[in-house]
């Protein structure tokens, strides 16, 4: 989606693409920059040729891919980043944000709205309880062996196979549903087709369990559900709504590291096995399989 709004913005105005990572076709006019972080060093310090025309650009743009969140230099490239940021003053201004992160999982930048993120990197591998609440993607062999895991989700993923219990989710197709497209958009859907078997939508799963622990939300329609959302994460609710830039600090405090010589990686290495859904599909895995070939 982002590869062809990119493309579209080529077409149409000649933008000035700068690509830095392991070779690749794109179908739009490009420079490949390099493939390591040094690259980015010398755009920071003005000796590589695409810093002109990042200077120049009136609404320039950096997109940083999730991958580099498994790197051990992390938080070197971000201050690189952080230091071109600092003298582009066309990157970073009250009515444009031109830093961007490519999240690799749904529902991320929701998630993140939500404050839904993990007490430390490491905090599954220590974990005895596991609620995995459409969340297939999760490395299940950090997860101790001894860890008592629930699995709510559909498509029947490979966290069912760790699961001690299973609650059967319903899938997007089959909900009403607010979600945050990659640049923060809400966007809200309603029911295409009605639930297949013990299928509940998350929400009333959730609503259920409480009450039966003790712990009985005040959640009994979706509008409920809508007006907490509404205490914790109001831009969820503004549905098509473009949030403006309110970005204005450092993407990440200096660091001492120096940045690897290591060159950047392919995150995803199969394009059409990405999640649950593509996982479970005859189509999909052809195309896999002739991927492969």
């Amino acid at each position: 989606m982002v590869n062809a709004r990119i493309r579209k913005t080529v077409r149409a105005t000649q933008a000035k693409v700068g690509y830095i990572g392991p070779p690749a076709d794109f179908n739009y006019d490009h420079q490949h920059l390099g493939t390591g972080p040094e690259t980015l060093v010398e755009i920071a310090e003005g000796r590589h040729s695409f810093s002109s025309a990042l200077s120049a650009a009136k609404n320039p743009a950096i997109i940083i891919g999730a991958g580099i969140f498994e790197r051990e230099d992390k938080d070197a490239i971000f201050s690189v980043v952080q230091s071109i940021a600092a003298k582009n003053e066309n990157l970073i201004r009250p009515d444009w944000n031109g830093v961007n992160v490519l999240l690799l999982n749904a529902a991320q930048a929701a998630a993140l709205d939500l404050g839904l993120v993990p007490e430390s990197d490491n905090s599954i591998e220590s974990a005895k309880f596991v609620y995995l609440m459409g969340a297939d993607d999760v490395d299940l062999d950090k997860v101790p062996k001894d860890a008592f895991v629930v699995y709510q989700g559909h498509h029947g993923d490979k966290g069912v196979y760790r699961a001690n219990v299973i609650l059967p989710g319903a899938a997007f197709s089959e909900k009403e549903g607010t979600y945050a497209n990659t640049e923060g958009t809400a966007q809200q859907t309603v029911p295409a087709v009605p639930t297949v078997g013990d299928a509940r939508e998350d929400w009333k799963i959730i609503r259920a369990l409480s009450e039966v622990c003790g712990v009985k939300l005040p959640y009994d329609t979706i509008s409920g559900v809508r007006s907490r959302i509404r205490t914790v994460a109001p831009n969820l609710l503004r549905v098509d709504e473009r949030e403006p830039a309110m970005f204005s600090g450092s993407v990440k405090p200096e660091s001492s590291s120096k940045v690897s010589a290591t060159p950047f990686g392919v995150t995803i290495d199969n394009f059409y096995m990405t999640d649950v859904i593509t996982r479970a599909s005859k189509i999909m895995a052809q195309c896999s399989a002739l991927l492969k070939k």
